[in-house]
């Protein structure tokens, strides 16, 4: 609502008086509400600071949100009606609940391309920020009224599935791998490039294998199907654990036998050239070409991916496609936008692209097939909740489903509170912590609440508006206010770090009134104000999580 008020007080000055732009500030000194700073006006009206104040002072005391204005040294500051401000704001979080910052549906698609794993591989922390990101930007977008298709588009296609046939015919235990599978097809892959060093002659079989692939061979289909089946089994317990979905797992492989008609129509607007035998479109500013398809005929990541596209547009029609990938991938999605544009379509395709995640500074996994598995991690950390959580609370009933909740929501927040650029350092013990900027934190912040509203009810038609004059309460009221613009600023800018940031600076507010304000006091009227705005703390607490996907806990 206040910013509806800036945004009115802006229209009205820049009506009244012609003026270009009008700046309203928030103050970060003083006690008023909003600030204009006036000198920036005096040469364009040609009158003094004083006269600007005055004149500016008749258009905003008639607007019915004002209570009124004062000059203090060049800036016009403004003092809201408090009162009705406040109790509007909360009495509309207490109707609308979880739908509080929700837009109507406007009928545009949104494909969102995120986790997307590599199969015959475990799920490792490396897919963990694209999953998370993904999920949340999932529910930020649904959040802002557009439809969002979430595709895991499954790595099952390539040369690497060439040498994992090479390598599984070659060493395989089938019943090794039958206990196994996914642990002992990653132990064959890893020894392919091992012996590949010796026997350069392997990476010729592997290409080979793959092409056998492609042209649909039943024994190398049946092999590579099993891996895909089996892959998929073990991400679907990742996935479960995560409370992460897609509507689509249509991997690489469902395009090989949609990329022909990509290369024909690039051929036939003159855009396919050949290059020592391979083809390749020229995409200029001095960059190498791209890559369509190599020397021998196989198909390549970028024509899968061109592919994808214009099946995706076809089938889901949509206004934007986001592809939630690592900052490695920018000369990629550089190209698919080229040459889509080359071929005359204006695709909004937006790399949402991420940094990596660090151990003692180092990318949180090793070389030679050692690599951190996901569930392992996930694991650890909520054994470390539970140790946690038992501490504070022995006799929890519920301990272990509640260990599993802050320990996952531990790791997803600590990974979507980070500016999703940058790499970021990976610390177990300090993200179950319950103190700091950590998932726990948040979640405890809502048990404490969930606490605090068990006691008594409370009866909106008995409130004391008057409370909302005090600074502790307007302070809150107004970082409740910013709820929905935060939450479109999130979608705008494909950052759930805004929702992540938002949150734990509301908790702080709501600690901060907890530690000033007996909130269950015997006077009804302090009583109902205090339990009005705790529950539209709760309501924007538990939507914020599920916006991240993350669970809130109502005890601990």
């Amino acid at each position: 609502m206040i910013v509806n008020i800036k945004e009115n007080i802006k229209s009205q000055l820049m009506n009244n008086f012609g003026l270009d732009q009008v700046a309203v500030e928030v103050p970060k000194r003083g006690d008023a509400d909003l600030a204009i700073p006036l000198f920036g006006f005096v040469k364009s009206m040609s009158i003094p600071v004083t006269e600007v104040f005055e004149k500016f002072k008749v258009v905003l005391e008639n607007l019915p949100e004002i209570d009124k204005v004062v000059f203090i040294a060049g800036f016009l500051n403004i003092y809201l009606k408090r009162k009705d401000l406040s109790y509007a704001i909360l009495k509309s979080i207490y109707n609308e609940k979880q739908n509080y910052g929700s837009k109507p549906s406007n009928g545009q698609t949104v494909v969102m391309d995120y986790s997307s794993p590599n199969i015959a591989k475990s799920f490792s922390v490396g897919h963990l920020r694209s999953t998370v990101i993904g999920n949340s930007l999932k529910q930020i977008y649904q959040k802002n009224g557009f439809n969002v298709v979430g595709i895991n588009y499954l790595g099952d296609w390539g040369t690497q599935f060439g040498r994992m046939i090479v390598a599984y015919q070659k060493w395989g235990n089938k019943e090794e791998i039958a206990k196994n599978p996914i642990a002992e097809l990653q132990k064959l892959y890893v020894r392919f490039h091992e012996e590949e060093q010796l026997d350069p002659s392997l990476d010729q079989l592997g290409r080979d294998a793959f092409l056998k692939l492609e042209q649909g061979d039943p024994e190398y289909i049946a092999l590579w199907q099993y891996f895909r089946d089996e892959s998929l089994k073990e991400f679907m317990q990742m996935y479960e654990l995560l409370d992460v979905t897609f509507d689509s797992y249509n991997g690489e492989a469902f395009y090989n036998d949609k990329m022909d008609a990509v290369v024909e129509e690039l051929e036939a607007k003159g855009l396919l050239k050949e290059d020592q035998g391979a083809k390749v479109v020229y995409v200029g500013d001095e960059q190498p070409p791209v890559l369509i398809k190599r020397s021998d005929g196989a198909t390549l990541y970028t024509t899968r991916d061109l592919a994808a596209l214009f099946y995706r547009k076809k089938t889901y029609d949509f206004v934007k496609a986001l592809y939630i990938v690592g900052n490695e991938q920018k000369l990629h999605f550089e190209n698919i936008k080229k040459v889509t544009k080359l071929m005359g379509y204006d695709f909004d395709i937006e790399h949402v692209n991420f940094g990596f995640v660090l151990q003692d500074g180092k990318k949180m996994s090793t070389r030679k097939g050692k690599t951190a598995k996901l569930i392992d991690v996930i694991n650890e950390a909520v054994d470390n909740a539970k140790t946690a959580i038992l501490t504070k609370n022995p006799d929890l009933p519920n301990k272990d489903e509640v260990a599993r909740a802050v320990g996952v929501g531990a790791v997803i927040f600590n990974d979507l509170k980070n500016e999703r650029h940058l790499d970021y350092e990976f610390n177990l013990q300090q993200m179950v912590a319950f103190e700091g900027q950590t998932g726990p934190y948040l979640q405890y912040s809502i048990v404490r609440i969930f606490s605090i509203l068990k006691q008594s009810q409370f009866d909106l038609s008995k409130v004391n508006t008057s409370l909302f004059q005090e600074d502790v309460y307007f302070n809150l009221v107004k970082v409740l206010d910013q709820f929905p613009s935060v939450i479109e600023r999130a979608c705008a800018d494909n950052t759930p770090s805004t929702i992540a940031r938002y949150l734990l600076s509301l908790a702080q507010e709501f600690n901060s009134f907890y530690a000033k304000v007996k909130i269950n006091t015997p006077e009804e009227d302090v009583r109902n104000t205090n339990l009005l705005l705790v529950q539209g703390i709760l309501t924007v607490l538990i939507e914020g999580l599920r916006l991240l996907g993350i669970k809130h806990l109502e005890s601990m």
